[in-house]
C-alpha cells in the first residue's frame, strides 16, 4: 500500500491555495438579463402597495408603465425577431398579451405577467452562464506551466500550452502534472480520480501512462509528453460536455410544444372578433371591447399558470428536502425517466477508503487490535488516503498508536517506521513479499489474493521484515444504496447500470451488494457518453448520477443528469439538471416520483384551463360576454389553477412521493 506525505489533506477554499486558480463563475447582476428582471420586479413591488392602498393613479401608474418597460423590452425584441423570421413564439404573445390587459384596465395583472417572464428569462442566462464558467474553468485543473528538461540537463519553465510531443518534463512532489503522457523515469502515486474517478491515488512507474491534471505524490516522475494539450483527455473532456450541450435534444414544457398554433390561433381569432363585426358594419368602439374581451379570456395566461406553479411548487418541495432541481423544464423531464445510469465512487459509495477487514496470520501472536494499532502508528505520519483510513479505524476502536520514528515513504511500495523498537512496515504485498516463500508469505499472499479478489484493497502489515498480518479497505457504500437502487428499479421497470472508471472487480463487489446486475467498469469519460447514448439511442431517457469531473460528458448527454453535491466537482454540479445537496442518495426515486405528480397536476390544470377558456371564449362570441365577468372568469380559472398546483408545496406531497419511490 502506497503512502504519500506530500499528497493534500481536504482542500482548503481555493482562496487559500495559492497555487489554484480562482474559481470562474459569472455574477448574477452582470447579465443584462438579471439586472433588467430585478429593476421590473422591484418597480413592481413599489407599485403594488400603492395600487391596493387606493392611491391616485399618478402615484403607481407610472410604475407600472416602466415595469412595462425594464421586463418587457428583452422578450418583445426576441419576439419581433422571431417574427421576422415567420414565427410566432410565447414571448410576443405574452407582451401582446400584457399590453391588452393593460388597454382594458387590467394593468396590474399585465405587470405580473411581465415580471414573470423577465425573471424567467434571466434564471435561463444564469444557468447558461454558470455552465459555461464550470466548462472554462476545468481547464485550470492544468498547471500553467510545466519544468521541460533539455538534452544537456538543464531545466526550463515553459507554458504547458507549449509542450510538444516528445518533450520531457519533471513533475516534482505535490505538483500537477502538465501533459498527457508516460512515465520515463520515477515512482509515484498519482490522484487521477478527476479522470476515472478512482477513490485511491495510483502507483506509476516507468511506461505508466498519466494524464494533465492530475496531482503527483511524493515521488519524481519524468514524463514523455505523447499529446498536444489540445489533444489532452481535460481537453477532450471540456470538448465532449461542450458537445453534448450543444447537441442535447431542445427541452421544452409540455404546453410549449403547441404554442405556435395556439399563438397564430388567437391572433387569427382576435383578428376576426374584431374584422368581422366591423366588416358588417357595427360599431367600431364595441367591436374593439368585444375582441379586447376576447383576447383576455383567450389569453394564454391560465394555461401558462397550469404549467407553472405544480412544477415550481415541486421544484421548492424538492429544494426543502435537499434536491436542488434547476428548472421547470427539468422537473418535468425527471418524471419522464425509464432508464438510469449511476456511478460508483462517491456516487453509490461514500468516496472515502474504509478498513473492512483485519487479519492476524497464523502465529503472529497479534490479535486484531494490536494488528490495527501497530499499522496506524506505522501510518500516523502519512497523509495518503489509505492511512488516513487506517488510522481512522484504530481511533474508532479507541486505540492510541504508539509513537514512531524513522517513517519513510517509498511511492508504490508502502511505508516503514520504527514503533517500539521494532520496525514495522505496511505496504503492497506484492511489493514487500516479493517472491519469498516462507510459511507466512505464504499465507499472506493467499489471504491478499483473496481480499483482492472480493474487491478490497490488501494491505500487508510486516515486523522486522515478517509478515503478521493484513488488512482489507473499500470503499463503503452508502446506507441508502441498494434501497434506491431498489426504488429506481420499481420507477422506471429496470435495473440501473453501473458505469464507473473504477477497476472490475471493486465495481462488480458495489453492484452485487445493491442488486445492480450490468456493470462497466474501467471507463473514459468518452466511453461513458457512448453508454449513455448507446442507451437514449434504443429510446431510452436516461437519468444519469455521478459527481466527479470525468462524469459531466455523461451528465450533459443524458436525457437528465443529477450531480451529488457535497463531493461533487464544479463541472460535475454546473453541468448536472438537478443537484443533490445532501448526498442523500435516496432523493433521487422521490424527486424522480415528485415530477410525475407534478405532470398529473399539469394536465388537470390544462384540463380546467382549457374548460375555462372554452366556456368563456363561446360565450363571448355567442352572447357577447361582458368585460368584466370575462376578467372575473379569466382570473378565476387563473386563481383556481394556480392553488391546485400550489398542493405540491405541501409536506405530505413529499412524504407521498418518497413513499412511491420507496415502493
Amino acid at each position: 500500500m502506497p503512502s504519500t506525505t506530500l499528497v493534500e489533506r481536504p482542500a482548503p477554499p481555493a482562496a487559500l491555495r495559492p497555487d489554484t486558480a480562482p474559481r470562474r463563475r459569472t455574477r448574477v447582476l452582470s447579465l443584462s438579463e438579471a439586472r433588467w428582471a430585478a429593476a421590473a420586479t422591484l418597480l413592481f413591488l413599489v407599485a403594488l402597495p400603492f395600487q391596493l392602498t387606493g392611491a391616485p393613479g399618478w402615484a403607481w401608474g407610472p410604475l407600472y408603465a416602466l415595469t412595462y418597460a425594464t421586463g418587457g423590452w428583452e422578450p418583445a425584441r426576441e419576439g419581433l425577431r422571431a417574427l421576422r423570421g415567420r414565427t410566432l413564439d410565447v414571448d410576443l404573445l405574452m407582451i401582446v398579451a400584457a399590453l391588452g390587459a393593460a388597454a382594458v384596465g387590467q394593468v396590474m395583472d399585465g405587470a405580473l405577467l411581465i415580471v414573470i417572464f423577465a425573471t424567467s428569462g434571466a434564471l435561463e442566462a444564469l444557468a447558461t452562464a454558470r455552465t459555461a464558467d464550470s466548462v472554462r474553468g476545468l481547464l485550470d485543473l492544468a498547471p500553467a506551466t510545466a519544468t521541460r528538461l533539455l538534452p544537456d540537463g538543464r531545466e526550463e519553465t515553459v507554458p504547458t500550452g507549449g509542450l510538444a510531443v516528445g518533450d520531457t518534463v519533471l513533475v516534482r512532489p505535490g505538483e500537477r502534472i502538465g501533459a498527457d503522457g508516460r512515465v520515463l523515469d520515477g515512482a509515484s502515486d498519482v490522484d487521477q480520480a478527476t479522470i476515472t474517478g478512482e477513490p485511491l491515488p495510483v502507483a506509476k512507474e516507468p511506461g505508466d501512462e498519466v494524464f494533465a491534471g492530475t496531482l503527483n505524490g511524493t515521488g519524481a516522475l519524468r514524463v514523455r509528453v505523447d499529446r498536444d494539450a489540445a489533444d489532452s483527455v481535460i481537453a477532450r473532456i471540456v470538448a465532449m460536455v461542450e458537445e453534448a450541450s450543444e447537441t442535447k435534444a431542445p427541452t421544452q414544457l409540455f404546453i410549449e410544444k403547441v404554442e405556435q398554433r395556439y399563438s397564430l390561433g388567437m391572433v387569427a381569432a382576435t383578428l376576426a372578433v374584431l374584422g368581422v363585426p366591423l366588416a358588417l358594419g357595427a360599431d367600431f368602439t364595441g367591436s374593439l371591447l368585444r375582441a379586447m374581451t376576447f383576447m383576455i379570456v383567450a389569453s394564454p395566461c391560465a394555461v401558462v399558470l397550469a404549467t407553472m406553479p405544480p412544477l415550481l411548487s415541486a421544484m421548492a418541495n424538492a429544494g426543502r428536502h435537499g434536491v436542488l432541481v434547476k428548472s421547470a423544464v427539468v422537473m418535468e423531464r425527471l418524471g419522464q425517466t425509464d432508464a438510469v445510469a449511476l456511478d460508483k465512487t462517491g456516487t453509490l459509495t461514500e468516496g472515502t477508503p474504509r478498513v473492512s477487514e483485519i487479519h492476524p496470520l497464523t502465529g503472529s501472536g497479534l490479535t486484531r487490535d494490536d494488528l490495527l494499532a501497530l499499522a496506524a502508528a506505522a501510518e500516523h505520519a502519512s497523509e495518503h488516503p489509505l492511512a488516513r483510513a487506517v488510522v481512522d479505524a484504530a481511533r474508532s476502536r479507541g486505540l492510541t498508536p504508539a509513537p514512531a520514528e524513522d517513517f519513510a515513504s517509498v511511492p508504490g511500495a508502502g511505508v516503514t517506521a520504527t514503533v517500539g523498537g521494532r520496525v514495522v512496515a505496511v505496504g503492497a504485498p506484492a511489493r514487500l513479499i516479493n517472491g519469498r516463500t516462507d510459511t507466512a508469505s505464504a499465507e499472506a499472499a493467499a489471504l491478499a489474493a483473496d481480499l483482492e479478489e472480493a474487491g478490497r484493497t490488501a494491505a500487508l502489515v510486516e515486523v522486522d521484515g515478517r509478515p503478521v498480518g493484513l488488512l482489507g479497505l473499500a470503499d463503503r457504500l452508502r446506507p441508502d444504496a441498494a434501497a434506491t437502487v431498489s426504488a429506481l428499479t420499481r420507477l422506471t421497470g429496470r435495473t440501473p447500470v453501473l458505469l464507473t472508471g473504477d477497476n472490475p472487480r471493486a465495481a462488480a463487489r458495489a453492484a452485487a451488494e445493491v442488486g445492480i446486475t450490468e456493470v462497466r467498469a474501467g471507463l473514459l469519460p468518452r466511453e461513458k457518453v457512448a453508454a449513455v447514448r448507446g442507451a437514449e439511442a434504443d429510446g431510452r431517457k436516461v437519468l444519469v448520477v455521478g459527481d466527479g469531473v470525468n462524469d459531466a460528458p455523461a451528465l450533459a448527454a443524458a436525457h437528465t443528469g443529477v450531480a451529488m453535491g457535497r463531493a461533487g466537482s464544479d463541472l460535475a454540479l454546473e453541468t448536472a439538471d438537478a443537484v443533490v445537496v445532501r448526498d442523500e442518495l435516496a432523493t433521487v426515486p422521490a424527486v424522480v416520483a415528485l415530477s410525475r405528480r407534478a405532470r398529473s397536476l399539469v394536465v388537470q390544470n390544462l384540463v380546467i384551463a382549457g374548460v375555462f377558456i372554452s366556456v368563456l371564449v363561446v360565450s363571448d362570441l355567442v352572447v357577447t360576454l361582458p368585460l368584466p365577468l370575462g376578467v372575473l372568469g379569466h382570473e378565476g380559472s387563473t386563481v383556481l389553477v394556480g392553488l391546485n398546483g400550489l398542493r405540491l408545496l405541501r409536506e405530505a406531497a413529499w412524504v407521498r412521493a418518497r413513499a412511491e419511490g420507496e415502493g
